[in-house]
């Protein structure tokens, strides 16, 4: 490579009128079927447009379009719908508290015509004493 492109700058006024520098992969590229394949199924999405997941991909236009028609032609077996190897995810900030009803400052039990308040922290057993005197005077 080095001779070749001493070759091409020297002129015979020691000039370089043009130099072009091609950026990427250049030559033969062997492609899986898969990788093929998942290409062609971003082309199929609604809006997608082939230019642009060519040249997301590095992938000539023209490839992609043959690629195209092989799976139409039923040469070229697309992913199954839904069947992508990778799922999106969302990074959210902290889980949403939801409002709970307003705690009061106390319970109220009615057992027969009887009402009872008692302080919000009371414990469960107390409650069932009172309720169990309650059933039965």
């Amino acid at each position: 490579m080095q001779k070749t492109l001493q070759t091409f700058l020297q002129t015979n006024d020691e000039r370089v009128s043009r130099l072009e520098v091609l950026e990427g992969p250049t030559g033969r590229r062997k492609w899986p079927d898969e990788v093929k394949a998942r290409i062609v199924a971003e082309t199929l999405v609604e809006g997608a447009r082939v230019c642009e997941v060519a040249d997301r991909h590095g992938v000539a236009p023209q490839y992609l379009t043959t690629w195209r028609r092989l799976a139409r032609e039923g040469r070229l077996t697309l992913p199954a719908e839904g069947s992508t190897s990778f799922v999106p995810l969302v990074v959210g900030g902290p889980p949403e508290r939801r409002p709970t009803a307003p705690v009061s400052a106390h319970i109220e039990m009615e057992v027969a015509g009887v009402l009872v308040r008692l302080p919000a922290d009371v414990s469960s057993a107390r409650i069932g004493e009172i309720a169990g005197v309650l059933r039965h005077p």
